[in-house]
């Protein structure tokens, strides 16, 4: 590419229509965020319904955030309840053991009641101890967050420009 057309690409002339880039239309962004405000209201709704699971509904959500509103990504990812999960989920694919715990013993408690007490039918039931040993063996599969992860990310906060090469 000749240094006339870089430039020009660089700087486009007054009167030239650039483009938005893929990913960031006015359009695009207000359909994320709006679907990033329903996902987060069926993740607040699945930490009171057992059987609905809260933590992949906030990481969809935060995930439109990130694409859609900037403002909307921050509160979630600072929220004083919300947000720890999804840091530690980001950062480390870790849960803390209480969470852990809590998530099978509901995960667990309500599908035995479900399957044992709710549903006679066979094939219902095994699909849904299916569904509990997946989702079982994925939670067992997670790191532990453990407070030397929030000190180590308390600490990067506080210095920034440590731990870096040279730039």
């Amino acid at each position: 590419m000749t240094e006339r057309k870089r430039e020009s690409r660089l700087h486009p002339s007054p009167g030239h229509a650039t483009r938005e880039r893929p990913g960031r239309s006015p359009v695009r962004k207000a359909l994320l965020t709006a679907v990033g405000v329903m996902l987060t209201g069926v993740a607040i709704v699945g930490i009171v319904v057992p059987l609905l699971p809260a933590t992949p509904f906030l990481l969809l959500a935060a995930a439109c955030f990130l694409r859609g509103s900037e403002r909307l990504h921050r509160w979630l990812t600072a929220h004083r309840w919300l947000g720890p999960y999804i840091r530690n989920y980001q950062e480390h694919r870790a849960i803390t053991n209480r969470a852990r715990v809590v998530a099978l013993l509901l995960l667990w408690s309500t599908l035995g009641y479900t399957a044992f007490g709710v549903v006679s039918n066979l094939t219902l039931r095994v699909l849904l101890l299916a569904i509990g040993l997946g989702a079982t063996l994925y939670m067992l599969r997670l790191n532990t967050a453990t407070r030397e992860m929030a000190a180590e990310k308390r600490g990067a906060e506080e210095n920034p420009g440590q731990g870096r090469g040279p730039r």
